[in-house]
């Protein structure tokens, strides 16, 4: 009796399709480019914004051609795929790398050279300055963005977390898992709040514990009160999510040897964690640190440095671009400004103001590409190493 034996052959692979240089691409974007240029210019309508554009869609058709006439039908599809997520990255990153070149272009010059000492603008208040270019700086401002950035922080982390902790690890069940629910609709509902509506929450707060002869009074834990709001949903939202990618077995696991809940939270959930948590913090803070209707509200504007929240205005950097700016372009006008005393009546250049807006921008941004960068820092050195 014979036994019939199959062969398990490979699949055959078509002699006649074979893969490119990355080059080759290059050289079609390239010829679909200089086609674009060539096209607008006879079409008297070239911009480099079109024929970018216009090249990118003739790249598609060109690539594709080539492609397959070179490899073939199924590496042409490929390579048309392939184009269109460059292009929609480069479409989502195109904003971004502008406003940025535009901020750092604009912002550099005044921090760096428009007092004769370097980056005198971060270290210098407004106090007493009247328009100049030489004068006045943003030392004010930085200092109340942060003093109020971080009572904010320190009234919303420990809520945020706290609440994510009780949605992850205590409403399971029962009555505590239909509040749970409860409380995860409110979060969703605070998270498309309006920041004016919480500035003004803020405001009527104060307005109803201070005495009617203080209602016009501003003050710097009025900001952070109604940032705070702004803050809690959104570490709420992304710590949730970070807690609930711990595996349950670790939990299980420390049940196991004896350990109880509270304390398998404290160092085995939130450990593991911590690199999430601190990114959910980070991404709350930047989401409030630039607001400006909240703090128009409760902390007014000052021209001086003020480092205690609980009494007087305080600048804040937001506060201080919008007042800048609004300055300017008063002054700026109808592209003439009229001298007061004289009567003279000139060509209005760049105004003081606008180069102080824009170089208090370019702070906010550092201020938060910084900590972003502490986030990181935490996060790779506090998060628990895999074994080798």
């Amino acid at each position: 009796m014979s036994v019939s034996t199959t062969e398990t052959r490979a699949p055959s692979v078509s002699t006649d399709e074979r893969r490119l240089p990355w080059t080759h691409m290059l050289l079609t974007a390239a010829a679909a480019l200089l086609l674009a240029i060539l096209i607008l210019f006879v079409a008297d309508a070239f911009s480099v914004f079109s024929a970018m554009i216009l090249g990118f869609f003739l790249h598609v058709i060109i690539g594709y051609i080539y492609s397959r006439l070179r490899e073939g039908p199924r590496w042409a599809k490929d390579r048309v795929v392939t184009t269109l997520v460059i292009g929609a990255f480069a479409v989502a990153m195109f904003p971004l790398l502008s406003l940025l070149w535009e901020v750092f272009s604009r912002g550099v010059p005044r921090v760096i050279g428009a007092h004769p000492e370097p980056f005198a603008f971060w270290n210098r208040p407004m106090s007493g300055v009247i328009g100049g270019a030489d004068a006045g700086g943003v030392w004010h401002a930085i200092v109340g963005t942060l003093l109020i950035t971080l009572w904010a922080s320190l009234i919303s982390i420990p809520v945020g977390l706290l609440t994510s902790v009780f949605l992850v690890e205590y409403a399971r069940e029962g009555w505590k898992r239909t509040l749970g629910k409860g409380v995860t609709f409110l979060v969703d509902v605070m998270t498309g709040i309006p920041s004016i509506v919480a500035g003004l929450f803020g405001l009527a707060l104060f307005l109803a514990i201070l005495p009617d002869d203080q209602s016009g009074t501003r003050i710097g834990v009025m900001g952070a009160i109604a940032l705070s709001l702004l803050m809690i949903p959104t570490v709420v939202r992304s710590s949730e999510e970070m807690l609930r990618l711990v595996p349950m077995e670790l939990r299980e696991a420390a049940y196991a040897l004896g350990v109880p809940k509270w304390l398998t939270i404290i160092r085995v959930v939130l450990r593991t964690s911590i690199a999430g948590l601190a990114t959910s913090v980070t991404l709350a803070i930047a989401r409030v640190i630039g607001e400006t209707a909240p703090l128009l509200l409760t902390v007014g504007m000052t021209t001086s440095v003020n480092y205690n929240v609980f009494k007087g205005q305080m600048a804040t950097l937001p506060t201080f671009i919008m007042d800048q700016y609004r300055k300017g372009s008063a002054v700026c006008r109808n592209d003439t400004v009229s001298d007061t005393y004289t009567g003279e009546v000139y060509q209005c250049v760049t105004s003081a103001n606008i180069d102080r807006a824009w170089a208090a921008a370019l702070t906010l941004i550092l201020i938060v590409m910084l900590l972003n960068l502490i986030a990181r820092v935490i996060s790779h050195y506090f998060s628990p190493k895999m074994s080798r």
